[in-house]
């Protein structure tokens, strides 16, 4: 006699998505919006922005999300994490109460205006147990991965030289820039907070042991005014190994091109270095360098722009909590506080 058997209905886990809130959609916050749902990896839940204009705009990339006022109503909303795109000044408080209230934070930078304003964030996220990232950018290019993989693997020798460059002809085009109790401060914390965070992560975040630093303002030293931010900045940090990083930033210099991004690293067995193409803010070639020769890493074009954006979704969509490596924003904060003099 035979037996027939049924077969079993196949079950499939259904995977929720997480629900994500847009705070403050500009050009920046919309540009990682399109990046984070292209991953497919969470739901835009939210939206909310003080200009309708720039809302309505992310409304075209999210048309199923609720079109909200204020950070309030996207907690309210039920969200698991909240992209923060607003002024320098707001981000602190802002990502604070988004991870006390149980939401994952993906914040522009700088995280903090300070680094006591950065370590209260990391604390909230470690308490709440929550993700949180910055968006550090440069460290996604491909050129920067590429480097700080030959970095890793010793080849190049004992690093004892760094040099960083971040020169933006153009400067912010938003008053609150150069307002300091709303900023922090200017091309430093704008552009210097890329740089310091390059060096520390290429390197596995050594020690730095001193900081000197010069700041301008209109061409003259910023020296300890108040009531302006600098608009160019030179400053050497000297690490443990007694390497030198020099980096310089500037708004509006005239560089002869719209911008000057580089980031060098000399070792005794070779260098290697990222520089943008042609003053472009976006295309970047990576070079290693053994004597005289030199050997591509990386070319143009490379769609980096969001890719530290989707980074944080997909690990969120995976279920990760908080990252130990937030406690090394700290580590940069206290540089940038350093170089500021404070």
């Amino acid at each position: 006699m035979s037996e027939t058997l049924a077969a079993k209905p196949a079950t499939t886990a259904q995977t929720v998505k997480p629900r994500i809130g847009f705070l403050g959609v500009g050009w920046i916050g919309r540009h990682r919006m399109e990046a984070i749902a292209a991953t497919g990896a969470v739901e835009i839940a939210a939206v909310a922005d003080p200009s309708p204009e720039m809302a309505a705009e992310a409304g075209k990339l999210a048309p199923d999300a609720k079109q909200l006022t204020n950070l309030d109503q996207i907690l309210a909303a039920g969200v698991d994490g909240v992209v923060i795109a607003t002024p320098s000044a707001l981000h602190a408080e802002q990502s604070i109460r988004a991870l006390a209230a149980g939401a994952a934070v993906f914040c522009q930078k700088p995280l903090g205006r300070t680094a006591a304003e950065v370590e209260a964030v990391v604390d909230a996220a470690r308490a709440a147990d929550r993700l949180l990232a910055v968006d550090l950018s440069y460290r996604f290019t491909e050129g920067m991965q590429r480097i700080r993989e030959v970095l890793q693997s010793g080849d190049l020798g004992r690093v004892h030289a760094v040099d960083l460059v971040f020169h933006n002809a153009y400067g912010p085009d938003k008053a609150w820039f150069y307002d300091p109790q709303f900023s922090g401060g200017g091309c430093v914390m704008d552009l210097g907070v890329h740089l310091v965070d390059l060096a520390l992560w290429a390197l596995d975040f050594p020690e730095v042991t001193e900081v000197s630093s010069k700041l301008f303002t209109g061409g003259e030293p910023l020296a300890g005014r108040t009531d302006r931010v600098e608009d160019y900045a030179v400053a050497t940090l000297e690490l443990a190994s007694g390497a030198a990083v020099r980096l310089a930033c500037s708004w509006r210099l005239q560089a002869g091109c719209d911008a000057i991004i580089e980031a060098s690293f000399y070792g005794t067995q070779g260098g290697a270095a990222l520089k943008n193409v042609g003053g472009s803010f976006y295309d970047f070639t990576a070079e290693r360098y053994r004597g005289t020769s030199r050997e591509t890493l990386a070319t143009a074009p490379d769609a980096w722009g969001g890719r530290a954006a989707a980074d944080w979704a997909q690990r969120l969509a995976a279920g990760a909590r908080f990252d130990r490596a937030a406690d090394r924003l700290v580590d940069a904060a206290r540089v940038l506080d350093r170089i500021y003099g404070r």
